[in-house]
């Protein structure tokens, strides 16, 4: 592990770790002129966002670093929302640093490693082999490796004139097992402890040993498991009016412990005007609206019913750009709709930002 997890105070401010490092980017996108419930979910974002300030093209190296922070104080049960005061959350800020490169204008190649730190306070039921359940409470926080991803991307179309563009681009690869899963592992063995309190024939749920909001799986940076990525991205301009999006899906397979996350399905994009529009420099304002979908978790066999999500968001992005080399995008996801099943510790709203530097 990266970062040990450690013993901390109440806390609910920013994260004083990998977040506050990148701060600094953030706020140059929004005065120059933007990320799910997993905690790295969101790699064709770290890529696309990056280049939604202008049209893309060009050939040679690309470097960007992308940044989400979500705080997930909100609880909700089957969709309600309930209180939380006193009692568990989590805030997740991953960072994405993407070495890329463009083969030619149609087809480029894309590394996405995620920094992940999470602050968070638990508690749940632990089940021992032998001896009776014991309440436990933790608290801390921790910066980890995620899990890697390598993605392609083809341009199937692009047409560019003075007064309008039409560019869309297909994007697939693959995420590596790179991140710690123990938490996963335990997760599991949890449940195995469980089923033997639970009469033979009782129906009852795979994680119904946890209570808390803020599940074991919530915390790991790491499925265990290879998954297939797959994205379509548009985008359109007239004169200084442009509307882009992006659709993408992440197929999960099973992974550490028999532990499988649900599929996961987002689309996001909307329209927007360049506010300033030169050879030289862009500034962009955007009204971007999101939608998220994550099934259901699977583990040793079973479906979780206090697992998956479906949320709407909507919000401003801000882009920038300066020349052919530099483009920034910032934005924040408000959440206007969110049903999930069972208990569980929801996004209060979603940061995101990103720099990109054209070689």
């Amino acid at each position: 592990m990266i970062g040990q997890l450690r013993t901390a105070a109440g806390r609910t401010g920013l994260p004083t770790s990998a977040f506050r490092l990148l701060w600094p980017v953030l706020l140059y996108s929004l005065a120059g002129q933007a990320p799910s419930a997993r905690v790295n979910a969101c790699d064709l974002c770290a890529i696309y966002n990056s280049d939604s300030a202008r049209d893309g093209g060009g050939t040679g190296w690309v470097a960007t670093i992308s940044e989400s922070w979500i705080p997930y104080h909100t609880l909700r049960f089957n969709g309600e929302e309930l209180s939380n005061r006193g009692q568990d959350w989590r805030e997740s800020s991953v960072t994405h640093l993407v070495p890329g490169y463009n083969f030619s204008p149609r087809f480029a190649v894309s590394l996405n490693v995620p920094l992940v730190y999470q602050s968070f306070r638990r508690s749940e039921t632990r089940y021992q082999p032998a001896g009776p359940p014991v309440f436990h409470r933790e608290q801390g926080d921790s910066l980890d490796l995620g899990d890697v991803s390598l993605v392609g991307r083809l341009n199937i179309f692009r047409r560019a004139e003075m007064e309008y563009s039409l560019s869309a681009d297909l994007l697939g690869g693959v995420r590596f097992p790179t991140g710690d899963s123990d938490r996963i592992a335990d997760e599991v063995s949890q449940t195995r402890i469980f089923d033997r309190f639970v009469p033979p024939g009782t129906p009852h749920d795979p994680l119904g040993h946890s209570a808390s909001g803020v599940h074991q799986h919530d915390l790991s940076p790491g499925s265990g498991s290879f998954d297939g990525i797959f994205g379509v991205t548009f985008r359109a301009r007239r004169q200084r009016l442009f509307c882009n999006g992006q659709f993408q899906y992440y197929l999960r397979t099973e992974g550490r412990a028999t532990f499988q996350y649900g599929d996961e399905l987002m689309v996001s994009g909307g329209p927007g005007a360049f506010v300033l529009l030169t050879a030289r420099y862009t500034v962009s304002l955007q009204a971007n609206v999101s939608y998220d979908s994550m099934a259901r978790d699977r583990l040793l066999g079973r479906i979780s019913n206090r697992t998956g999500s479906t949320a709407w968001y909507l919000g401003p992005q801000v882009g920038a750009s300066v020349g052919q080399q530099l483009s920034l995008v910032a934005g924040i996801d408000l959440p206007c709709h969110v049903t999930n099943n069972g208990v569980q510790n929801t996004p209060d709203y979603r940061l995101h930002a990103s720099l990109a530097w054209r070689f």
